[in-house]
């Protein structure tokens, strides 16, 4: 099983606690790392289904907004379910310390292909959702800055860029849900990465926000 330095989850907690975001390099093990960029590379392209907006009734697809495609992670294969864990243990100790009440992380993998993009958003509406931290992990080797296709993190109030992240392998970013609005610029070659949410339990929320 995987495990995740002490320093580093004092770090992600610290900065989670302190500025409600952190950008982070090679927080995966290298041969999970590995694991991930092949799986998510040898998918079935009817695996794959079309991203869409909203939740649960309110779901529907407007490549106005987003274009990728997504795959969520399934607990019976062996490679999601080693980055589950992994998640599942920074869930643990971010829970320990700052008492977030995490209950559980949902996860998919996300395919965009040369132009595809997703408008500035934000994951969690305050008060309408159990999502309470969004990560993205970045599965692009040898990605150059020429290739574009970074994330823009922008203030809470959606006016100033706060952060610029290019999807270099490896790259995680771990972010309030609520807080920070945040886009996906078009890039020039296949960009891959996985997107997931540590959630509050859903019977706590006012409104269920259904895993898929």
């Amino acid at each position: 099983m995987y495990k995740l330095k002490h320093t580093l989850l004092d770090e992600i907690i610290n900065a989670i606690a302190n500025r409600g975001y952190i950008v982070l390099n090679n927080i995966i093990p290298d041969k999970l790392l590995t694991e991930l960029t092949t799986r998510v590379k040898n998918l079935d392209s009817h695996t794959l289904k079309p991203a869409a907006i909203g939740r649960a009734d309110s779901q529907q697809l407007n490549t106005a907004i987003r274009r990728d495609k997504i795959n969520w992670l399934d607990n019976t294969n062996r490679t999601d379910k080693a980055f589950l864990q992994l998640m599942d243990a920074l869930r643990t100790a971010i829970n320990q310390s700052i008492y977030l009440g995490l209950f559980d992380y949902e996860a998919h993998y996300a395919v965009y292909q040369p132009g595809d993009f997703y408008k500035k958003h934000i994951d969690a509406l305050k008060g309408k959702s159990n999502r309470v931290l969004s990560t993205v992990l970045y599965l692009n080797e040898q990605w150059q800055d020429k290739d574009a296709g970074e994330l823009l993190l922008y203030s809470d109030d959606g006016k100033n860029i706060i952060e610029t992240v290019t999807p270099h392998n490896g790259t995680m970013v771990i972010f309030l849900s609520e807080q920070f609005p945040h886009e996906v610029l078009a890039a020039r070659k296949t960009r891959y990465s996985i997107a997931g949410w540590f959630r509050l339990n859903a019977s706590s929320s006012k409104t269920i926000d259904p895993a898929v």
